[in-house]
């Protein structure tokens, strides 16, 4: 199919749809949208396979179709796939099967593991193991990005482990090309595989800037050659926390339509600021620190996606904890791509290691199920897009008949801690917190007004540590600012005066209690009282049901899993 013509004049903004039935994928502004123009979100999960085996982790504890359905099931429709270079540019080691590879690493008790959960693979060379995986990911509805994630199989990522950065030990541009060029050819056709990162985590003493346009101009030019139906996905520098430096001098490629750029962003990323300073400090230093970095490319029209992000599921690490907040507020707001890290369960080895526990991992150690059932359903908001986007030659003519609405943009107020939004059942009274997907919207009006869209109707603050309530819009109380570094408190004023701000209280209702955490104390956590208005154009139609059923499979594995005393 041609690619469509766009019209920035006429365009329909909706929310994007799940599917892979219109591939390839292409870019407009900062947006990833599919052949007929409506935005795909990509809500992807990474999948390891380029440790020391080559071959997908799990896959002796799981059948991959199973791996797959799990995968949708938690609501990701896309893979970042990662393989090490080497697969691509080492015939000998693509030719090595998978029960060859294993014995090769003294891992011998993993093959039955494999013909039992796999037959059909434990015989394959490597690259067609990796071929077969693509493959069921496709026949379950799931998107892929083939990631080069090193050159040597391993572990990643050090400054010094030969695989940074172009010239080192087992990182030479020439050979890299030639991998990238072959991996491209090899899954030319293969309709789910939408996308190729050139090279994960770009890092160490040899890192500079001008061979990044150099090589990665070039990577990009080839990669599209051989491929041109996939994104070209391009990192950045300082373990792909750095792109700073397309601010002042942006790539020069012979095609278009097809550059995504990547960055990293974890808890561990500024250490342990998370953990010693003041949350609502670091939150605000940090996130102006992303958006100098990297972020700032969204307001430049172009893509960019979280191609790694994650923390410890095991909900024990107060940094990974007090991070992840922040970070759920930013990539909400900003409505990005993503990719989770990870979701492996366990590594078949991991630095001489065998059968490594991943605590980031959003499988438990025997692949059969979710670690953090919460958690998972928590995220699931970001897979959703807020500011979705169609584009239409005459809006008209797809409007007429079609049974669509033109959604109008408004203001959800989102509250990063519990994954869920504002919501009142549209009469005066209390307020609480529920799906995203069921809000009404708000107006936040020039004078810092919440008013609810549709009906004349204000959140007003009462009296200290009593609920928040929707009412007349004519009381005095009505003004709502937003404070502190981070930018997430709502502060208003009750009837006598007392500052107070916006707060989860029992049963996820809405109350006002002293605002918190402002400042200072590092040991206090505010993430109760974090509240982020965003513009939005969620509609609750069409994706309504398709949350629901996603949900209803989350709360289905938490039952079986509290059952099963796991």
């Amino acid at each position: 199919m041609a690619r469509p013509i766009i019209s920035l004049f006429s365009f329909l903004f909706i929310l994007s749809l799940n599917t892979i039935s219109a591939l390839p994928l292409y870019t407009y502004s900062r947006w990833i949208a599919d052949e007929n123009g409506t935005r795909v979100k990509l809500a992807c999960v990474n999948w390891p396979s380029h440790l020391d085996t080559s071959f997908a982790e799990g896959l002796s504890k799981q059948p991959v179709d199973a791996i797959s359905k799990l995968i949708t099931s938690m609501g990701f429709n896309c893979v970042r796939l990662t393989w090490p270079l080497f697969l691509a540019t080492n015939w000998m080691l693509a030719a090595v099967t998978v029960r060859q590879s294993f014995q090769s690493l003294g891992l011998d008790d993993y093959i039955s593991g494999i013909q039992d959960n796999n037959p059909g693979l434990v015989n394959l060379s490597l690259i067609r193991a990796l071929q077969a995986v693509v493959s069921t990911l496709g026949e379950n509805n799931v998107m892929v990005i083939l990631d080069n994630h090193l050159s040597k199989p391993g572990w990643c990522c050090s400054e010094i482990d030969g695989n940074g950065f172009f010239g080192d030990e087992y990182f030479d541009p020439e050979y890299w090309i030639v991998g990238l060029t072959r991996m491209a050819t090899l899954f030319r056709g293969v309709r789910n595989v939408v996308g190729m990162s050139l090279r994960n985590e770009l890092r160490g003493p040899r890192q500079n800037v001008e061979d990044w346009y150099t090589y990665m101009q070039r990577g990009a030019e080839e990669v599209h050659k051989a491929n041109p139906d996939v994104l070209v996905i391009l990192s950045g520098l300082n373990f792909d926390t750095d792109l700073s430096f397309l601010a002042d001098r942006p790539v020069n490629l012979t095609f278009y339509g097809k550059t995504v750029y990547e960055m990293h962003w974890y808890g561990f990323t500024d250490g342990h600021a998370w953990e010693i300073g003041n949350l609502n400090q670091v939150c605000g230093q940090v996130y102006n620190n992303v958006k100098g970095r990297s972020g700032f490319l969204l307001d430049r029209g172009l893509p960019l996606l979280v191609s790694e992000f994650g923390v410890d599921l095991r909900g024990t690490n107060v940094n990974d904890n007090r991070y992840l907040n922040c970070f759920m507020a930013a990539a909400f707001e900003l409505d990005v791509d993503f990719a989770l890290w990870s979701l492996a369960g366990s590594y078949y080895i991991k630095e001489g290691v065998k059968d490594v526990e991943e605590y980031f991992g959003m499988l438990n150690s025997d692949w059969s199920s979710f670690r953090n059932p919460s958690l998972t359903e928590r995220i699931s908001i970001l897979q959703t897009s807020i500011k979705g986007i169609v584009y239409v030659r005459f809006l008209g003519s797809i409007v007429q008949g079609s049974g669509l609405s033109i959604p109008t943009l408004h203001k959800i107020i989102f509250h990063p801690a519990t994954g869920q939004c504002l919501l009142n059942s549209g009469t005066v009274g209390p307020l609480s917190l529920g799906p995203c997907s069921e809000t009404q919207g708000w107006i936040y009006s020039s004078t810092k007004v919440l008013m609810l869209r549709g009906i004349i109707l204000c959140i007003q603050a009462d009296q200290l540590n009593k609920p928040a309530v929707l009412g007349s819009c004519t009381e005095p109380n009505l003004q709502w600012d937003t404070i502190s570094d981070s930018q997430m408190h709502l502060q208003s004023k009750t009837t006598d005066g007392t500052e107070v701000c916006l707060d989860v209280g029992d049963q996820s209702f809405i109350v006002t209690n002293a605002c918190k955490c402002l400042s200072g104390d590092s040991s206090c956590d505010p993430s109760s009282q974090w509240f982020k208005i965003v513009d939005s154009l969620i509609n609750s139609s069409p994706s309504k049901e398709s949350g629901k059923r996603r949900k209803e499979n989350i709360r289905q594995l938490m039952t079986e899993a509290t059952e099963g005393g796991s």
